[in-house]
């Protein structure tokens, strides 16, 4: 019998077609099959009637065969007529068929079928349920089981996963392996909880696990935390092993700098700069992430490290994920540092081909101590003279392998110091989940001159008293933007809808400047779009959600969002955080399509009642999940698949102090490795950063 860890292909009755649809769910080993994990159950441990049929619903019913005729036509088709024990008529139709099917279906024959039944002006019907034929009615039996419903590709019917999964659990049954796992998460065992996932006992077990509260889900969930919580400690201990530069003076560069940005820095930004400090002058390689709320100052903190490095005698990257947004870090850096003797430079793929070959020279050389840009900062035509520290600006934005092809830009012998940054706050027990192999700073105070920006809900009936408002604010010498949406993730749709508001707002406010960015624009149009409203030559700019970073426009404190009920917290968040960067209180109108459900209602209440970016953040996570948070990371998005970072959340204090103390244990070494096999894999692919 294949083992566990054998390719899926190894497992009879897989041929290399059906390997590469199991692929794109994730199937690789049979052991994902193991791990493929039930969405729902379907309750076929009994036969109803006709009569208790609903519209779209599913049901298993035993029926006589009455008659059965193919039809031809241009979708041909098999129509068998039966009729349940009351005399209650049922059609069932297939349009993909053998002919040996027909001949199956001979009158007087029972059946019993599975599927959604569908009311007809001619009465009810099936189509293409599943089925298995008996001799009569009388010898119909029911299933007798809660038959498991999977994820699903083109290609895969549940039927067949289902036989594909029953095949994977008996070779774990034979897999001595599946039975060892820490002794500390106590009965039942791995195995034994998979089955009961897998094949349910009763209706009530299958509700339990629905509802995430049976034992075996929550053993399990244990067990899949404990071993992502070991997976990135080990990531986490492996990078320690590698040297880094030893960085010192970030404190006296934090002097430095406040000095010349002539305001005093939040005590936030204090202690977080010198938690970075200590980081620096360590020989071992800084792996930190530096969350805080939008304009809670990231940049300076950032600029604090650069400087230090920059005096030390290294160069500092630093990426961001739009060319917008690495244009205002350049400027804003070379603003900052320029003074101080460091000199910086700006790498993006729309540059011309004489400017960045003459800084990509300058870096080489060593003239330039900053590079700011996009993905050109590790294409292989880049290179760095002395590279000591990587900045990773919206880090979500960036998969594990672009940032360690930025790392790789080191000398072989040693490893540069990264710094991640993220905008969007991200509640702790998901940081202690995904980022366990990042040390994690916070920084939980926003600058004094802030203005808190007033939020309101208001239905897209009322535009004209929206542009009227508009109209008021802007005859005070105000700005605005307005943003559009589309529920389709496409950009030329978006941009269609940014074009049509840009000329409804023209028409509406015909002496108004209103400038249209987009994101099929021109780099270079999109970007005199930006400076224009920057420099106030714009009063309206009318974008996408291509400004949701990248712009800092102090003076533009009305912010009108369209459709916001297609948006997220967080993102609408992040939209918000454009306006209120003045002295003038701004406001932000979230213009939504009615009626509303309860759950977007919801969603933009909290818009309304919330401004901390951490309380947004824990509402978001417990409303969408993981993964519209997180971004993906090379793996997929955050690798879970029983465990729930919102519901198994006091499960995770547990299984952090066990992950400690097994790799505190040299015995249990060899356990460790498997348990992360397991459950996450290639622990390098997964979690390096």
């Amino acid at each position: 019998m294949a083992t566990l860890d054998a390719a899926v292909v190894e497992l009879p009755g897989v041929g290399k077609a059906l390997a590469d649809k199991l692929a794109s769910l994730g199937v690789e080993r049979i052991a994902d099959l193991v791990l493929h994990l039930p969405l729902r159950y379907e309750d076929r441990s009994r036969l109803q009637r006709v009569v208790m049929l609903r519209h779209n619903a599913t049901a298993q019913l035993a029926l006589r065969v009455l008659d059965a005729d193919t039809r031809p036509g241009p979708r041909r088709q098999l129509r068998v007529q039966c009729e349940d024990a009351e005399g209650q008529a049922l059609l069932l139709r297939f349009f993909h068929f053998r002919n040996t099917q027909t001949s199956g279906f001979r009158p007087g024959a029972g059946v019993r079928v599975f599927g959604t039944a569908r009311a007809t002006p001619a009465g009810w019907e099936m189509v293409h349920p599943e089925y298995r034929l008996f001799p009569a009615l009388d010898a119909v039996r029911a299933e007798g089981v809660l038959a498991p419903v999977y994820p699903l590709t083109a290609g895969i019917t549940q039927a067949r996963i289902r036989t594909l999964v029953d095949k994977a659990l008996s070779c774990a049954a034979s897999d001595p392996r599946w039975a060892e796992s820490p002794s500390a998460l106590a009965a039942p065992s791995t195995l034994e909880a998979l089955q009961c996932l897998h094949q349910p006992r009763n209706a009530d077990e299958a509700a339990a696990m629905e509802a995430g509260q049976h034992p075996a889900q929550r053993r399990l969930a244990k067990e899949e935390l404990l071993a992502h919580q070991l997976s990135l400690r080990m990531v986490k201990q492996r990078a320690r092993q590698y040297r880094a530069p030893a960085i010192e003076g970030v404190r006296q560069a934090r002097l430095v700098l406040a000095e010349r940005l002539g305001f005093a820095l939040t005590g936030a930004q204090e202690r977080v700069i010198d938690e970075i400090g200590k980081d620096l002058a360590s020989a071992q390689p800084m792996v930190r992430l530096v969350q805080g709320d939008v304009g809670s100052g990231k940049t300076v903190v950032a600029a604090a490290a650069m400087l230090a490095a920059a005096r030390a005698g290294w160069q500092s990257a630093m990426m961001a994920p739009t060319e917008l947004l690495a244009e205002q870090h350049a400027r804003t850096l070379a603003d900052w540092l320029a003074p101080l003797g460091v000199n910086v430079v700006l790498l993006t793929g729309r540059q011309s081909k004489a400017e960045r070959s003459d800084s990509q020279s300058r870096l080489a050389g060593g003239q330039v101590q900053v590079a700011v840009g996009t993905h050109a900062l590790f294409q292989s035509d880049t290179a760095f003279h002395a590279l000591g520290l990587v900045v990773v600006d919206e880090q979500h934005r960036f998969g594990v392998r672009q940032r360690l092809a930025l790392r790789d830009k080191a000398a072989p012998d040693c490893r540069p110091h990264q710094l991640v940054m993220t905008a969007t706050p991200i509640p702790r027990t998901l940081a202690q989940t995904a980022y366990a192999d990042l040390d994690l700073s916070v920084i939980d105070e926003l600058p004094p001159g802030r203005t808190p920006v007033v939020t309101a809900a208001v239905s897209n009936t009322r535009r004209e008293a929206v542009v009227e408002r508009l109209r008021e604010a802007l005859a005070h010498g105000r700005q605005a933007y307005w943003v559009c949406t589309l529920i389709e993730d496409s950009e030329q749709l978006a941009a269609q809808a940014a074009e049509e508001a840009a000329e409804l707002l023209q028409a509406s406010l015909p002496a108004v400047r209103i400038g249209l960015a987009h994101g099929r624009m021109k780099a270079n149009e999109k970007q005199a779009v930006m400076r224009a409203f920057k420099a106030g030559e714009l009063q309206v700019l009318v974008a996408t959600t291509v400004i949701e970073v990248g712009v800092d426009v102090p003076n533009a404190s009305i912010m009108v969002i369209e459709n916001a009920e297609r948006l997220g917290l967080s993102q609408l968040h992040q939209l918000r955080g454009r306006v209120g960067r003045g002295h003038t209180e701004s406001q932000c109108l979230l213009m939504y399509q009615p009626p509303l459900g309860e759950a977007t209602r919801e969603r933009l209440d909290v818009m309304r009642r919330t401004h901390s970016g951490f309380d947004i953040a824990e509402k978001d996570l417990a409303l969408r999940g993981p993964g519209e948070l997180l971004g993906r990371r090379q793996t997929g998005v955050v690798g879970l698949k029983v465990a729930d970072p919102v519901r198994d959340a006091d499960l995770l204090p547990e299984m952090i102090t066990l992950a400690e103390a097994l790799l505190a244990n040299d015995a249990e070494q060899a356990m460790i490795h498997r348990l992360v096999a397991r459950w996450v894999g290639d622990v390098q692919r997964y979690g390096q950063v």
